[in-house]
């Protein structure tokens, strides 16, 4: 068989140099330090300034480097490892993990509608919450909650709470999650200090009673921070 198309092409320049970059970074620098400035790394390496920067947004964008305004280029820290699921049968309720950030009531994406089973124009409890670890925040939570779902909370404004507590109520009976990589919404970045578009990974579950889905969440990871791996028992972890 001949030789394909993409077997013929070359490796970027960049892409070359950002694996011997990330070498550096394992065995010259340590976490925190600040890189030489570009026109110093670009003249080690041979390379001209575009091609480094390449290589360096790269690396930023693997969660290998900091770029901080006033400090510069910095090694960062290793990957945050955290899980985002306790089990394949509990309730989103673990407020060690998650700070609430506020409950709206609103209309549902039209997704996230279809999955819920309720009109697109119904409004439903929107749970924001956030996830912390170290002081940085890494992940950003909407809850979407029909009312039929916490019947006991009436139409009357509740808190993120009291709307959680509800809907802890119900016999679980089961949930599903997907995994998949996403971009940073303009909400989603504000929260993970990020810009929008920037790559997350995005954990969607749903949760079921009696074969009816009472809530679905939809949970923002900063792909730079976290990585995901699923435990025995099906349950996803970020490490």
């Amino acid at each position: 068989m001949g030789t394909t198309q993409l077997e013929a092409v070359q490796e970027p320049k960049y892409w070359h140099l950002k694996s011997v970059l990330s070498d550096a970074l394992d065995s010259e620098f340590a976490v925190g330090e600040i890189l030489p400035n570009e026109r110093d790394l670009a003249a080690r390496f041979g390379v001209a300034r575009a091609t480094l920067r390449q290589a360096l947004d790269q690396l930023e964008l693997e969660g290998r480097l900091q770029r901080r305004r006033g400090v510069g280029t910095t090694v960062a820290p290793p990957r945050i490892g955290v899980p985002v699921g306790s089990g394949s049968h509990a309730w989103p309720d673990e407020q060690e993990l998650w700070e609430p950030v506020g409950v709206t009531r609103e209309a549902a994406p039209a997704s996230i509608a279809r999955m819920l089973g309720t009109d697109r124009s119904a409004h439903v409890h929107t749970v924001r919450r956030v996830r912390a670890r170290h002081g940085q925040t890494v992940a950003a939570q909407l809850m979407y909650v029909p009312a039929a779902s916490v019947p006991g909370l009436g139409d009357a404004p509740a808190a993120p709470e009291a709307v959680l507590a509800e809907l802890g109520r119900l016999d679980l009976a089961g949930q599903d999650r997907t995994v998949e990589l996403g971009s940073a919404r303009a909400e989603d970045a504000r929260e993970l200090d990020r810009l929008p578009g920037a790559p997350v990974l995005v954990v969607t579950t749903r949760y079921t009673v009696e074969d009816r889905t009472v809530a679905v969440s939809v949970d923002t990871y900063r792909a730079d921070t976290c990585r995901l791996t699923f435990s025995d028992d099906g349950s996803v972890i970020a490490s």
